[in-house]
Parts: structure tokens; C-alpha cells; sequence
């Protein structure tokens, strides 16, 4: 079953959407699932960054830190 979702835009974007379905010849639905796109691949992108910055938080260790506590 299908969700219907509600939103509200400021005036500024339905203007600008507008403009853009004038300009690129695109119906709203096609730009605003466009737009979704390149936002969630972007979001994706930062989480996936984010993960990789934490891991490497946990596991890059300094020489001291690695070496300690192991006797040669």
C-alpha cells in the first residue's frame, strides 16, 4: 500500500520550479524525483564517508599506541 505524504514548499522554490519546468520543458514530478535522486545519493555519500572517518577513528593507532605494552 502506498503512503501519501503531505509538504508545504517556500515561495521562493515554487517559483524557481516553475521557472525550471518553463526553461527545461519537464513536468514538477520529473524534477522534484530528479532532485530526490541526486539527494539521496549525496546523503548517501556523507554517511558512507562518515562511517569511513569513525573507523578509521577506531582503528588507526599511532606507533606508540600500537607498540605498547608488547615487549621485544
Amino acid at each position: 500500500m502506498s503512503e501519501e505524504i503531505h509538504f508545504s514548499l517556500r515561495s521562493d522554490r515554487v517559483e524557481e520550479l516553475r521557472l525550471f519546468k518553463e526553461l527545461l520543458h519537464k513536468d514538477y514530478n520529473t524534477m522534484l524525483d530528479e532532485a530526490l535522486e541526486l539527494y539521496f545519493d549525496a546523503q548517501r555519500r556523507r554517511m558512507l564517508e562518515k562511517n569511513l572517518e569513525d573507523e578509521n577513528m577506531e582503528t588507526n593507532l599511532d606507533y606508540e599506541e600500537f607498540w605498547d605494552g608488547v615487549d621485544l
